[in-house]
């Protein structure tokens, strides 16, 4: 649906200070700091790995995801749909391959087998890796991977009609696919993939839960580490180190002082004072499933405006959560917490003082995917989905607020997976 917030922050330049998934984003004129085992702080050498018993999504649950794929395919009209490596191939089959400009993909049929196209010298690495489906198409070097994929739409029956295109599958592929088969109409597959994805399982929950115990795990450790004078880099850092001893990859990006009114953080290099307000932002992953948490909070003692501020923002995040119901629209959680922030003489709107950004976002196996608590979202909030409730004040030049927890919906409404912040001074 979009780029993952993380993902932005590793490939946007100088967003100081930041690790994502154990990679440390820094600003230019600061050194990484990865601190080694023999002198980590002692909160985080005190941890222990929580990923002994992860219970990995099952064979069985991912031929349930085709079928449901094929049903929607059904319902709207699609007669297959194409998805090259990413997310949505994973949710599927299991299988993960990075992306090149040699064409690996899979075709989900309305009917029939799903197949594959891999480049032949790849086959036999491709094999040991596909578990689902034994329809495998190669090509040479010197061949058109987009003439196999025509021959598996003609081979399913597919010569005339409409195939659905992945989100992210790149422009040159699809355009490729189009040229080889220009009697089909090609579509996004949204529909189809977002249509299964954005209802989570309870196999599916239980991943995310996890990521989220152990990110709140880590977060605890890490602000236990802090220290006057310490860069970004070093407390993120030992974030990253706290997630690799739970037993994972994560990773934060970290603001300090004024600079917390930046959503996404500054390319300023910042050291740890007292009396800053303090911005951490990130999460894991478990069997690919993401946790996505913020926590806020001032090293030292808070003065009555951060105190003020703090607890206006926890009533917007609460306003959300109450208005995440069943069946309501997913823009009456935006307007909820916003409102709570405007009729306290922020905004309006996206005006800043105030909230500049929706309130929350879908997550799963992507830290943004479908949908979103955003104005004009009309998509109806139902059992299994799961998102962010993340409010944000933003107050240029004194510093930002946010809290972060994600929800996802049971039939009786939302339940977060994390326990939220008490207060400023019990943040965890």
């Amino acid at each position: 649906m979009c780029t993952d917030r993380r993902d932005f922050l590793r490939l946007s330049a100088g967003i100081a200070g930041a690790t994502l998934f154990g990679s440390s984003l820094v600003h230019a004129q600061e050194e990484s700091f990865q601190p080694q085992q023999g002198t980590l702080p002692e909160p985080i050498r005190r941890l222990r790995r929580m990923t002994g018993n992860v219970q990995p999504i099952s064979f069985e649950e991912r031929k349930r995801r085709i079928q449901k794929a094929q049903k929607l395919m059904l319902e709207n009209h699609v007669d297959a749909i194409y998805i090259e490596p990413g997310s949505s191939m994973f949710y599927y089959t299991g299988m993960r391959w990075g992306t090149s400009e040699r064409m690996l993909a899979m075709v989900i049929p309305a009917r029939g087998e799903i197949a594959w196209v891999c480049p032949k010298f790849e086959e036999e690495r491709a094999r040991e890796l596909i578990h689902m489906g034994t329809d495998i198409r190669t090509w040479e070097e010197d061949e058109s991977p987009y003439k196999r994929v025509a021959e598996i739409f003609k081979d399913r029956g597919v010569r005339t009609g409409t195939v659905g295109i992945e989100e992210r599958v790149r422009f040159f592929l699809y355009d490729g696919i189009r040229l080889a088969a220009p009697a089909l109409k090609f579509v996004s597959a949204t529909p189809i993939t977002a249509g299964c994805r954005m209802y989570k399982s309870p196999a599916e929950l239980a991943l995310m839960q996890l990521a989220n115990d152990i990110t709140i795990e880590a977060y605890k450790a890490t602000r236990d580490s802090m220290t006057e004078g310490m860069t970004q880099g070093e407390f993120a850092g030992n974030c990253s180190a706290a997630f690799r001893a739970l037993g994972t990859s994560g990773g934060i990006f970290v603001s300090f002082g004024k600079y917390t009114a930046f959503p996404h953080g500054s390319s300023t290099p910042q050291r740890l004072k007292e009396g800053d307000v303090v911005l951490m932002d990130g999460g894991c992953s478990v069997e690919g499933y993401q946790s996505d948490i913020t926590r806020t909070f001032v090293f030292g003692k808070p003065t009555d405006r951060q105190r003020q501020i703090w607890d206006l923002e926890r009533k917007s995040q609460d306003a959300g959560f109450a208005a995440a119901k069943v069946g309501a629209p997913c823009e009456a959680v935006d307007a909820a917490a916003r409102k709570v922030i405007v009729d306290a003489g922020f905004g309006p709107d996206y005006k800043v003082p105030g909230l500049p950004h929706r309130t929350g976002h879908g997550i799963g196996l992507d830290g943004h995917e479908w949908t979103n608590f955003v104005r004009g979202n009309k998509t109806p909030i139902q059992p299994g989905m799961c998102f962010s409730d993340e409010p944000t004040i933003v107050i240029y030049g004194e510093f930002g607020i946010r809290l972060e927890d994600c929800l996802y919906i049971t039939p009786d409404g939302p339940r977060f997976f994390t326990k939220q912040s008490a207060s400023i001074d019990e943040p965890f």
